[in-house]
């Protein structure tokens, strides 16, 4: 058995539509955009993770930039396996190995991904040498992130904003009671941002530029009390065709992401209308926790506590709660097997 320890590695990853995270040996290794660039005229990967990402929307008729991952779910199966594996090459310590290592994996899944989608995930993290795969949900391993402790007989409810999916689920005695997970999360916030940005300034941007826009004076409400400054904002004019600039501010983003965000806020609340009485009674004591890139946006997480009347928790390191989860199971699987998906 020790011989076979020494030969496989124990790694967690938060395969995300946006970034990802994978966690081994104890820390986080890897913390990368979901993105590769491809030669169109051999087929070959050229870049991946933040190299791909400087490439984006600046590429010629040769290389093409793929995000392999749509919605939380794999969209190009061959483009990802390749990301995975790079990735994983990229592992300081399982570099400097001179064999390469059985994996135990666990990957973190939408909690509304399908049979086939599952299996997607499951096939591509074989290819790439894993021997051992467990898949889990994201908001249970957001929750056990968080520091929650899921196996209590107690609800809890946990709102992961990503950048293809918002998860939503109550959780109680290790398992997910309801959930809802809906297509609106970082990805449609910035084509929101373009969306605005072409209608009320005639400004075309890239999804980048749109990107830095909404980390720099996103917003989900227009009364901020620790309001960031405006910033400007370079695009081609859509009337002359000429570069131009504007000045932005974090009011005009809120009122972009407002539909979006109006949404999410829905969801929430259709989740809490199917949660269980007993449930919801410690829901009431508990709060709501927020994690995923998009628990950051300025001032969400006062316009939740509005529209649901319920305190408001933002996790502590809300882009890496998932990841963070997953290696907690990746180290306590005997203890966590309740809530694997094998």
């Amino acid at each position: 058995m020790g011989a076979f320890n020494f030969m496989t590695a124990e790694i967690a990853m938060d395969l995300g539509t946006a970034n990802t995270l994978i966690y081994y040996d104890g820390k986080i290794v890897v913390d990368s955009p979901s993105i590769v660039a491809r030669d169109i005229r051999n087929g070959k990967i050229i870049a991946v993770g933040k190299e791909a990402n400087l490439m984006q929307g600046k590429t010629h008729e040769n290389i093409r930039t793929i995000r392999p991952l749509k919605d939380g779910v794999i969209a190009d199966f061959d483009a990802s396996e390749k990301m995975i594996n790079w990735f994983i090459k990229s592992i300081p310590e399982l570099k400097r190995s001179f064999f390469t290592p059985a994996l135990r994996m666990v990957v973190c899944i939408p909690s509304g991904i399908t049979e086939v989608e599952m299996r997607a995930v499951k096939e591509s993290c074989e290819r790439v040498n894993g021997k051992e795969v467990f898949l889990i949900h994201e908001p249970m391993a957001a929750a056990i992130g968080i520091g929650i402790d899921v196996m209590q007989p107690k609800g809890h409810i946990i709102v992961d904003i990503g950048g293809g999916t918002t998860e939503i689920a109550v959780i109680a005695l290790g398992g997910i009671n309801c959930d809802k997970s809906i297509k609106i999360a970082g990805d449609v916030f910035t084509n929101d941002i373009v969306y605005y940005m072409r209608t009320h300034h005639n400004l075309y941007v890239g999804e980048a530029t749109a990107e830095a826009i909404k980390i720099d004076v996103g917003a989900a409400t227009e009364d901020l009390e620790d309001a960031p400054d405006d910033i400007t904002v370079r695009g081609r004019d859509l009337l002359t065709g000429k570069p131009k600039e504007v000045i932005v501010s974090f009011r005009e983003i809120a009122k972009a992401l407002d539909k979006s965000i109006q949404r999410i806020e829905d969801a929430i609340m259709v989740t809490l209308s199917l949660t269980p009485p007993e449930l919801a009674a410690d829901i009431y004591n508990t709060g709501l926790y927020l994690a995923g890139g998009g628990a950051m946006l300025r001032g969400l997480d006062q316009r939740i506590s509005k529209k649901t009347e319920l305190p408001v928790f933002i996790a502590q390191d809300p882009l890496r709660a998932v990841v963070i989860g997953t290696g907690i199971v990746l180290k306590d699987i005997d203890k966590y097997k309740s809530v694997l998906i094998k």
